[in-house]
């Protein structure tokens, strides 16, 4: 009879301890409102096979609340966010590593941040793109350009690649930047 308490107990304990691990690494890592990747990612399919990373796509306003929270400024040509206007600044279909990279920028540097560029049409193609939400334009600013220069390796052709991996291109009038993941937020 002993034996058969303690193995109900243990049973119990064993499931409670990891429902509580389940439950506060999801509750952890995720904010209201965000698709949590390990815990709420859709079933592959036979039609989608699940190849490649998975990535939360935030919409305009919910990047744009996580930027005002960072004190993150955002500008566009044409004073509007419609992604399917080149003048405009859209931050539809970002992904959440994209804009936490852009926090991550500005509370390591230290520096006024000001989006020139988002997910809006108008840029070049290809998988790690602004339309696919992996890249943002800032304004050449000195502060954050010294910080680059002085805290990422330069790697030829007017980029710098940080320690996690994201790359920073110089272009003529703007900093043009891959993020690959959040620069260790």
């Amino acid at each position: 009879m002993r034996k058969m308490v303690v193995r109900a107990l243990v049973a119990a304990a064993s499931a409670a301890t990891a429902l509580l691990l389940t439950t506060t690494g999801a509750q952890a890592s995720v904010q209201p409102g965000e698709v949590d990747p390990v815990f709420d990612r859709p079933a592959a399919t036979a039609a989608s096979a699940d190849v490649g990373p998975y990535v939360t796509k935030l919409s305009h306003s919910e990047a744009t609340s996580r930027l005002r929270s960072s004190g993150i400024t955002w500008s566009s040509s044409g004073n509007c966010s419609d992604r399917n206007n080149p003048t405009c600044t859209s931050f539809s279909q970002v992904n959440l590593a994209t804009i936490q990279g852009a926090q991550t920028l500005k509370s390591a540097s230290g520096c006024a941040l000001n989006i020139t560029g988002g997910t809006e049409t108008g840029h070049a193609s290809g998988t790690y793109s602004h339309w696919n939400g992996y890249k943002l334009d800032y304004s050449l600013y000195s502060c954050v350009g010294n910080y680059i220069r002085n805290n990422f390796s330069y790697i030829g052709g007017n980029k710098w690649q940080s320690g996690s991996g994201n790359i920073y291109f110089l272009e003529s009038n703007h900093w043009d930047v891959t993020y690959y993941n959040c620069g260790g937020c």
